[in-house]
Parts: C-alpha cells; structure tokens; sequence
C-alpha cells in the first residue's frame, strides 16, 4: 500500500508522513531530501545550480544513506533545492529510486511534490496538504529558531512565495494537486488536529 502525500513547503506534510508511517508501521520517505542532498553535493563542489548536467550526474549516483543530515533541513539547500528540482534528468535520476521505495511491504508513505501525480500515480491513498503562505512562513519561522538560525519572518515569506511559483509553474512535474487527491487544509489546525483529520481521510480512501 502506498500513501502519497503532496503540498508546498511548510505545509505540514513532512510531520504527517511521518506520523502515519509509524502509525501503520509503513516506511517513510521525505522525497525532498532527495533534492536538496544533490544540491548539498553540488554546493560543496562549487557547481553552479544553473548547471543542468553537473545536477543530472549528481542525482544519478547519489548517496542515499546521508539523508539525516541536519544541514538538509536548512533554508540554503531549501532554495537550492527548489532549483535544480525542476530539472528533468534531475527528477528522472531519482524517480526509479522513489518508486523502488514505494514498492516496499506492508507500504509506504511519500511525501513531496509530485508523488500522486508522477511518482506514484497508482497510490491507493493520496493526499494534499496545504496552508496559507503566511501560516506556512511562521511554522519555518519558529522551526529555524528553534534550530538556532536567524531569518526574519518576512524574507521567509517572500522565499516561500517565491517557491511555491517556481514549484507551481515548472514545466516539468509541477506542483498540484492529483484529480483524486483528498485535500487537507492545516492552517489553523495544530500537529495532533492535522493528524487526526489526516488519519480520517486516509480510512476513508482505503475504505
């Protein structure tokens, strides 16, 4: 069984897929991770983002086994990522490897950008999470702090704003909700309502 879970950046996604993987004891996979661990590796070898073919080759022989790095939850491999993400060899470099993951028993759950759509289009449950763009920049806000960075609420909001077109009007997988797709508005639900609601519509799929 595979749960596919799609939304923009800060919309809570990433905290659901993991909460419902350890509630059916599926495997989880934040597929984000993919894309700013390919900008990681880009970054430290100084190539250009706008390079195209330095991405590809990146993506296809990445190491998968450093995804917990604490330096990919940063805002600098967040816009990074954004970037090279709208590469298509970049995003064909990766696909094999997210539907090999989906493919795992009893399931899986994916959370990302594309995954009801592209990735995972045969998902028995997909959903789409979403909040507003200002909800969204205070959660960043605080998780930033917590982690001891500074940024200012307001260029995180313009940042996400930026992403969320850039991710929306890409040509290659944008971002979007898939025709059956249940959607899930966060915003003025806490982590425990959102999974709650995120939990009913997930029964209600699979029933």
């Amino acid at each position: 069984m595979i749960i596919a879970i799609d939304g923009p950046a800060a919309s809570g996604k990433g905290t659901l897929g993991k909460r419902l993987s350890e509630h059916f004891g599926f495997a989880h996979l934040d597929t984000g991770l993919l894309y700013r661990a390919v900008a990681r590796v880009m970054l430290d070898r100084g190539s250009l983002l706008t390079d195209r073919e330095a991405a590809a080759l990146v993506a296809q022989n990445l190491d998968v086994t450093h995804l917990d790095d604490p330096r990919l939850r940063g805002a600098e491999m967040g816009e990074a990522a954004s970037m090279i993400s709208a590469y298509q060899p970049v995003r064909d470099a990766l696909l094999a490897f997210q539907r090999q993951f989906g493919s795992q028993e009893p399931g899986a759950v994916l959370d990302g950008r594309d995954i009801g759509t592209v990735v995972c289009p045969q998902a028995e449950v997909k959903l789409f999470i979403t909040a507003t763009p200002e909800e969204r920049a205070r959660r960043r806000h605080l998780e930033l702090l917590k982690r001891g960075e500074q940024a200012a609420y307001e260029t995180i909001l313009d940042d996400i704003r930026r992403r969320d077109e850039r991710d929306m009007s890409r040509s290659t997988a944008p971002l979007k909700a898939a025709e059956d797709a249940m959607t899930l508005d966060t915003t003025h639900l806490d982590a425990d309502a959102a999974f709650r609601a995120a939990l009913e519509l997930v029964e209600t799929q699979r029933a």
